[in-house]
Formats: C-alpha cells, structure tokens, sequence
C-alpha cells in the first residue's frame, strides 16, 4: 500500500485521508484523517493551512468527485500533483462480460427471469437492485448494508478483501451463482472472483468507471514514490 511504502521512505510527514465510508478503516501505518474538505476549495484550503508540499490521489477508481477535487485544488494553489491510477482490468479468452455504464443498468442487464447473482459492490451502491425482487442476491461488502434492501431472497456477506480466486471460486459454486456484478477495480485484490466467473463460465456485468480527471498520473505505487522523490529534489535544487 502507499502509505506503508512512504512510511518506510522515511523523512516524510504524510497523511492519509479517509473519505469515512467504511466504518472500520485498515490500520495504517501513516497518520490519518477522516471526513471530507467541502469540495476543491475546502481542500486547497487544507492544503496551504498544512503547508502540504505534494498531493498523491489514491482514491478508489470510482470516486470520481474526490479525484476532481484533488486535481482541481492542486491547480489552484500550484501543489505538484500526482494520480496513482490502477490500470482496469481486461476480458480475457474464457471471460463473458457485459459492461454496463451504472448499477441501474446493471440491474436491467440481469435480466427478467430469476437469477442467482453475486453483488460486489459497496453497500452504498446496491439500492437499485431493490426493483428486481425476483433473483436470489449474495451480497458482499465491507461493512453491513444497513439498513437491509427490501428483498425476500438476500443473503448478506461482510468481509473485507483481498479473496483468492480458490475462495471466490467456492463462495460461488456454494451459493450455485449464476452472474457476478462487478465494478473494475483493476489490481489483484478483487480480481479473484473474475477469475472465478471465468473459471465457472459464468457472465460478469462490469459497471465501467467514468473518465478520470485530466492530470498527470502513474500506474504502481513504486512510480508514484519515484515522482514524489524526484518532486521534493527538484523544489529542494530550486530553493523551494
């Protein structure tokens, strides 16, 4: 993770902040902080009362409105700025996927007759399967949907990741799943249960991300410690 690899940088004070949607955040080895900033401005705010010198977004691939923020805020007060981006994932031979541009449309792609279909999303995502009432859901989230979803077949797993594709591939074949509901992540973390699907010939309806925020951007979190290093030498050369 980010923060662990600049902890052990060292010479750094870094700080993490947590949107606060997950109750019980991972423990971590950076100093964090909770909460929103009241938009770009709040948080170019925050930045110049902090004397933050760099600003890395590590956000998850959907928070689209957190990632416009961070770029917009560092334009405006000239912070140098970073996106740590995780690269989506790619169907591969064997992979049946639909993707889909939201979970409304998610629910639609299910189709009309009963299914029995596995929810990976956040619990802050899954009201609109509330208006198909007729398929069997397994749904998974970090922590519980509360309050439940008007459904008369739901079961509800809270557990955080990573899952192997072994574990993936028997929650589903246990719960006799036959379509898998997905955002794309991209990373290793999540992608167990796309193998799995795979594995099983199931279909997998992907929620596509929305465009990201132009901004300057890397890949792994090595390049994003790399561009911070070469950030703070050259302010250093220059005095700054």
């Amino acid at each position: 993770m980010l923060g662990e690899s600049l902890a052990k940088r060292g010479g750094l004070d870094v700080t993490l902040s947590l949107a606060g949607r997950t109750a019980s955040p991972m423990p971590q080895a950076v100093a964090i902080r909770v909460g929103g900033f009241g938009g770009a401005g709040g948080l170019a705010d925050y930045l110049l009362e902090q004397h933050i010198d760099a600003l890395i977004d590590a956000t998850h691939p959907y928070a689209s409105v957190i990632s416009a923020n961070a770029a917009a805020a560092a334009r405006q007060i000239a912070v140098p700025f970073v996106a740590l981006r995780r690269p989506p994932w790619t169907a591969v031979e064997g992979d049946h996927w639909i993707e889909v541009r939201d979970t409304g449309a998610a629910v639609i792609a299910i189709g009309d007759e009963p299914r029995r279909v596995f929810v990976a999303l956040g619990r802050n995502e899954v009201a609109a399967f509330a208006g198909a009432p007729q398929h069997h859901y397994l749904i998974r989230s970090v922590d519980p949907v509360d309050p439940p979803l008007p459904l008369p077949h739901v079961t509800y797993i809270t557990a955080r990741g990573p899952f192997s594709e072994a574990d993936d591939r028997a929650l589903l074949t246990a719960h006799a799943i036959d379509v898998v509901i997905s955002k794309n992540s991209g990373g290793n973390a999540a992608y167990g249960k796309i193998a799995a699907a795979r594995a099983l010939g199931l279909n997998v309806i992907i929620v596509r991300r929305s465009a990201a925020p132009e901004a300057p951007a890397v890949e792994t979190i090595e390049a994003a410690v790399a561009w911070l290093d070469h950030t703070l030498t050259s302010a250093a050369a220059r005095g700054v």
